[in-house]
């Protein structure tokens, strides 16, 4: 994980950063076939903020990798709790229909 974060230019106040990318791609572990989807991440800052061409870069990560929605959810949430310790954040993954089947999945970090 290599996501880089910055000094907070106001960590005396709450208030909310979203960061969205529509063209996330990762592959379905069991098919092997590619997944869309977009991943929107909303978080409260506290002393860092997630730097944005680290971030782009740490998405590429996935785009060969076998990983169910649910796992990278998940593990986005983490490394950024991980790496910058935000007051709160959501993460949101929204998937492309297949099978007749769209999936949100959202996980959530409060301190």
């Amino acid at each position: 994980m290599n996501i880089e974060t910055f000094p907070n230019p106001a960590p005396e106040r709450n208030y909310e950063i979203t960061h969205i990318n529509p063209e996330f791609t990762s592959v379905c572990p069991i098919t092997g076939l590619p997944d869309f989807g977009t991943i929107t991440i909303r978080y409260i800052p506290d002393e860092l903020c997630i730097e944005l061409k680290s971030l782009k870069y740490y998405y590429f990560e996935f785009r060969n990798k076998g990983i169910f929605y649910e796992a990278i959810t998940n593990k986005i949430l983490d490394d950024l709790v991980e790496c910058c310790k935000p007051r709160e954040i959501e993460v949101i993954t929204e998937w492309k229909v297949r099978g007749g089947i769209s999936s949100i999945i959202k996980a959530k970090y409060q301190k």
